[in-house]
């Protein structure tokens, strides 16, 4: 089982249920159907069970997430840097079994592939922050 690319995915299905305005059952279940070739040395349970924490708790991360904001609001984060953020601070306050450090650094290596340089260091410093707050 391969977390970090669980984590991709989980990354992914977040900022699609973000656009789409899709339930976690929704989002989860298209992902199933669509990428069958794809599911192989995935955390399928990991992947549920964050998809639907994260939206149960959206509310609480995303406040987590703008209290370690200066001078910014939610609303001028990308989204594909908030779904990385919220991935994070998911795992940062639910997630017991994941240290948060690791979080940390698979949000920044995520963002490296999915953002552009100026974000890294953005995201870094948001949880840090988040790290040291929490």
């Amino acid at each position: 089982m391969n977390r970090a690319k669980s984590r991709e995915y989980l990354l992914q299905l977040v900022y699609q249920m973000e656009i789409t305005g899709d339930t976690p059952e929704e989002t989860f279940n298209g992902f199933m159907e669509n990428n069958e070739d794809k599911k192989d040395n995935l955390d399928l349970d990991y992947i549920k069970s964050a998809l639907e924490g994260i939206k149960l708790n959206k509310e609480n991360i995303d406040s987590k997430i703008s209290a370690q904001l200066v001078n910014w609001k939610l609303n001028r984060i990308s989204k594909v840097n908030l779904a990385i953020l919220e991935v994070a601070v998911y795992e940062m306050l639910f997630k017991e079994d994941i240290p948060e450090k690791v979080s940390i650094n698979e949000a920044i290596e995520l963002c490296k592939k999915y953002s552009d340089d100026k974000s890294v260091a953005f995201i870094n410093g948001v949880l840090d922050k988040a790290y040291k707050n929490l």
